[in-house]
């Protein structure tokens, strides 16, 4: 039975329950992505490249077992599959904290658990990205997206916050353990759902590397998929090589303490919701491939401000900067989210999902390395700078893609 004839969103059993355990889920890892870092930089002293090698030790799967996990999703239920990798990132970060306990834990064991959640985030994402139009209808999967990511948003403004008081309190450690009772909660709420996907028609299976093969093929034939794909990996190496080392530049640079820290990213995510809340209104009016540039370009221009930051008052260049750009990238994310949604067949989506995910994710690996590497030889403010300067480049290039010629995305394909 679908969200529709059930009576609406707000009034789905199922859907509450997918929305609480994924943003308890979020709020856990928006509280990881400050803990981990400040475990590695107060706890074990690590350079600022091993920092990045973090962010990209998390994103690395994504080129190694993309492809080959959106098929493999493709073809079975998706809910299992949620569950079991939840399970598994449960037991994953709570290694970190019983490590520190014992006085065992080491770099190496970070970089490991970034990478093994890692990929079992692969498997999640291509799954609960394919289960949502199931569980939601068409004409329902604006609104959706839209709570979804205003609440993972509201999430990552807590998130940092409490990383912060945490790391303050009781150590830096502690947040990473509350990532691992976050993945918990999140494995309840997905076992109380009651709907059950319908089961898929039975015939002949194609081998997997068919299946990968027309999944990719399906995105590059496509005008506005192969867009999508291109420009999220551009965008990404800039985000996330941004991102990787912003936290060693209010620490570091700044000298901003662990507590201010995460006062700041919470203030910066705020965005979020801001962009959530507005997207959908904003494509109302001007369309909703016209939105997505605007939100898209108004993020990166603001991103520029965020290296001119210093201590003090002058930290509010950075707030200013990663509110906008928060808004921006949270109020694209919706309406490309939608689009993807609405356009791809259901049979493929895992497979398209993941062909486009394994080049724009796969970018956020390299941003991570890239924005270590260039903040240890080059400086961490240059490299914020650099990063913000390629990603105002990227909007540019999309201005003259068919998207960006565009009032609204295409209708429906199928």
């Amino acid at each position: 039975m679908s969200v529709r004839e059930r009576g609406g969103l707000l009034r789905s059993r199922d859907f509450r329950l997918l929305w609480t355990g994924e943003t308890t889920s979020v709020l856990g890892s928006s509280i990881a992505v400050v803990a981990l870092p400040l475990v590695a930089v107060v706890a074990l002293q690590a350079s600022t490249f091993a920092v990045g090698l973090l962010t990209a030790a998390a994103w690395l799967p994504w080129l190694l077992i993309g492809l080959p996990a959106g098929a493999w999703v493709d073809r079975r239920p998706k809910r299992p599959i949620m569950l079991a990798c939840n399970t598994f990132s449960m037991l994953v970060f709570l290694s970190v904290p019983v490590a520190a306990w014992f006085g065992l834990l080491t770099m190496t064991q970070l970089l490991v658990v970034a990478f093994v959640g890692g990929v079992a985030k692969v498997f999640f994402n291509v799954a609960y990205r394919a289960y949502l139009p199931s569980l939601v209808d068409k004409e329902q999967l604006q609104e959706a997206n839209e709570k979804l990511q205003g609440s993972e948003s509201a999430a990552q403004i807590g998130g940092p916050g409490l990383a912060g008081l945490l790391a303050q309190g009781f150590g830096a450690v502690t947040g990473v353990l509350a990532d691992a009772v976050s993945f918990g909660i999140s494995v309840l709420c997905l076992r109380s759902i009651r709907y059950r996907e319908p089961a898929r028609p039975a015939g002949p299976r194609s081998r997997l590397r068919d299946e990968i093969r027309e999944g990719l093929a399906f995105v590059v034939h496509d005008p506005y998929l192969r867009v999508f794909a291109v420009f999220g990996a551009v965008s990404n190496v800039a985000l996330m090589g941004y991102q990787s080392i912003e936290v060693v530049f209010l620490a570091r640079d700044l000298g901003v303490g662990p507590g201010a820290v995460g006062l700041v990213l919470a203030l910066v995510g705020a965005g979020g919701v801001f962009g959530a809340a507005l997207s959908g209104k904003l494509a109302a009016r001007i369309g909703t491939a016209r939105a997505f540039v605007l939100c898209e370009g108004f993020g990166a221009l603001m991103m520029l401000l965020g290296p001119l930051a210093n201590g003090g008052w002058g930290l509010a260049f950075f707030v200013a900067a990663g509110f906008a750009l928060s808004a921006g990238v949270v109020g694209s994310n919706v309406l490309n989210a939608t689009f993807k949604q609405r356009y791809v067949p259901a049979a493929m989506f895992g497979r398209v999902t993941a062909s486009m995910s394994v080049l724009s994710f796969g970018a956020i690996a390299l941003g991570g390395l890239l924005g270590g590497f260039l903040g240890e030889v080059a400086g961490v403010r240059q490299t914020l700078g650099l990063m913000a300067g390629l990603e105002v480049v990227a909007v540019f290039a999309l201005l003259f893609t068919p998207i960006g010629r565009r009032r609204d995305f295409p209708a429906d394909r199928v």
